[in-house]
């Protein structure tokens, strides 16, 4: 297999579009983290849900305000997805699942911390390959 000649400027063009690839992937995970930690936080507000609204406040409101009052069932069915309250029994491997991705993330996170001192040694060494790199993508 022939290989070209690895330029400073590809180098630096190399090292750029790793850490370009690692920043995205990093958004994804912390984009999966989010929704995870939402099903968490979900599953543990709906094994004790609020009490209906509006049982404490009649006579203090306006009595039209009744037509906005949710219905807690409806409120219940909106919140729990129509869905069981038996969330609680996946919390241990939702947990685990998110220990999982905060591990994938850390070494994503250190990949990226790696690429991103190599670019900055890159260009400290050939400041001028910066400027061969981005003209090469024109």
């Amino acid at each position: 297999m022939h290989r070209l000649a690895q330029t400073p400027a590809t180098a630096l063009s190399d090292v750029r579009s790793s850490r370009w690839a690692l920043g995205l992937e990093r958004t994804r995970i912390k984009h999966w983290r989010r929704l995870l930690r939402a099903r968490i936080d979900l599953a543990v507000a709906s094994a004790a849900l609020p009490e209906p609204l509006g049982q404490d406040a009649n006579g203090v409101l306006p009595v039209d305000i009744e037509r906005d009052l949710p219905d807690d069932v409806e409120l219940a069915s909106a919140v729990l997805g129509g869905r069981p309250p038996r969330e609680l029994d996946r919390l241990g491997d939702l947990r685990a699942l998110d220990r999982r991705l905060a591990s994938y993330e850390s070494t994503v996170s250190e990949a990226l911390g790696g690429a991103t001192a190599e670019y900055i040694r890159q260009l400290a060494e050939d400041p001028a390959a910066c400027l061969e790199a981005s003209h090469e993508n024109w």
